[in-house]
């Protein structure tokens, strides 16, 4: 299923394995793998690998720390702080053999957890290091598809002006920054046989707005502005061409920076495009 496969390859599984989610997409990760065969194996071959990773690239520690730990015990200090038998040795020495066992056992459980601790630690850095790869890939994929997503959303663009171009049906207007806005610019199509007005994102240039604030475009009709609706930043556009207000008759179109859902009148200081209908 190509649902399922989108969904292995988009990294979330590895983030699961490495602890990275949240407790919502834990569970979301663990119901498709209960949903899912492909899901959960992959899953466990992730943990596998990461594991093998782990083991394969254990460090042991170094002879001069193994023997500093080993300085640490030492004989008297050991049977000092061992108590006396309350029983009668069954054979001369046997205090002295079961000290010197426990000595040795002491010493290879602390060697054992020596060489435990520098595998956990260097499987700790191996880790971390895997995870700030897989967060660098994950960034990188996420440039890649904005970028993707930017060529597409530009190539409709470009496909739509070369449309608009090829027929006479359509009129291009084109709209020149003002004296607060010079570098500004964007298209208007208008349709002479339905009246219909479209924008087009890719061949628009205007100043960017905030999230309180949007562009209002306008006809002016008879000397009289007339609204044909409101559209946002390209940033916020999910279509490159986007259809406004039909319009009868025009002698121009200007575009002007309104709060959010437009005004009944312009805001003259806030405009900043303007062109003359030649049609």
């Amino acid at each position: 299923m190509e649902e399922v496969k989108a969904y292995i390859e988009s990294g979330i599984l590895e983030l699961y394995v490495l602890g990275q989610l949240n407790t919502q997409e834990c569970s979301e990760v663990e119901a498709m793998a209960n949903k899912y065969p492909e899901v959960k194996a992959e899953l466990s071959a992730i943990e596998l690998a990461l594991e093998s990773y782990a083991l394969e690239n254990a460090v042991a520690p170094s002879s001069a720390l193994e023997e500093k730990i080993l300085a640490q015990f030492n004989t008297n200090t050991i049977t000092e702080k061992l108590p006396e038998p309350k029983v009668v040795p069954l054979y001369e020495g046997q205090k002295d053999g079961t000290v010197r066992t426990l000595r040795f056992a002491l010493i290879a459980c602390s060697i054992l957890l020596v060489v435990s601790l520098g595998a956990l630690f260097s499987a700790h850095n191996d880790l971390s290091q895997a995870n700030e790869q897989i967060a660098t890939l994950s960034l990188d994929k996420e440039k890649f598809a904005s970028t993707v997503s930017k060529l597409q959303f530009d190539k409709s663009g470009m496909e739509n002006r070369i449309a608009m171009t090829e027929t006479n049906e359509w009129a291009t207007v084109k709209l020149a920054g003002v004296k607060d806005s010079p570098k500004a610019k964007m298209l208007v199509y208008w349709n002479k046989n339905n009246k219909n007005i479209l924008i087009n994102y890719a061949a628009m240039d205007l100043p960017k707005t905030d999230q309180a604030h949007e562009y209002q475009l306008w006809a002016l009709v008879d000397g009289k502005p007339v609204s044909l609706g409101v559209f946002g930043n390209t940033d916020n556009a999910k279509e490159a061409v986007k259809q406004m207000e039909t319009i009868a008759k025009a002698q121009a179109f200007a575009v002007t920076i309104e709060p959010t859902g437009g005004s009944q009148n312009p805001t003259m200081e806030k405009m900043v495009v303007m062109g003359g209908v030649t049609i």
